[in-house]
């Protein structure tokens, strides 16, 4: 099975940018679908965006539609998420999370495995 490791994260003001990694051992990336979820505290995990196995499909939710861009590099074995434009609301949590289904999910009980998490904090 496929271990995921994220980093990036950090404290960066309103309106700054952040670029979170997403490290795969274990199996090669290109078996999986992937996707960032975030937590905040208090408030229930939710689905940030995916990315195909090869890349060709991506879905954002709408809160970061334009702001935020997710990306893989099969190669390297990493998944990226580039933020701009943060705002205090995207301060979480967020995980990176894998899945070997054919169909493109963005309902978190569709994945399989789930990294520790990297912490975001926006300051406002």
């Amino acid at each position: 099975q496929v271990q995921l490791v994220e980093s990036g994260g950090g404290l960066v003001q309103a309106g700054g940018s952040l670029r979170l990694s997403c490290d795969a051992s274990g199996r090669p990336l290109s078996s999986y679908n992937i996707a960032w979820f975030r937590q905040a505290p208090g408030k229930e995990r939710e689905f940030v965006a995916c990315i195909s196995r090869l890349g060709s499909r991506k879905k954002y939710d709408d809160s970061v539609k334009d702001r935020f861009t997710i990306s893989r590099d099969n190669v390297k074995n990493t998944v990226y998420l580039e933020m701009n434009v943060l705002k205090a609301e995207d301060t979480a949590v967020y995980f990176c999370t894998a899945d070997t289904a054919v169909s493109l999910s963005v309902g978190a009980s569709a994945y399989d495995y789930w990294g520790q998490g990297t912490q975001v904090t926006v300051s406002s």
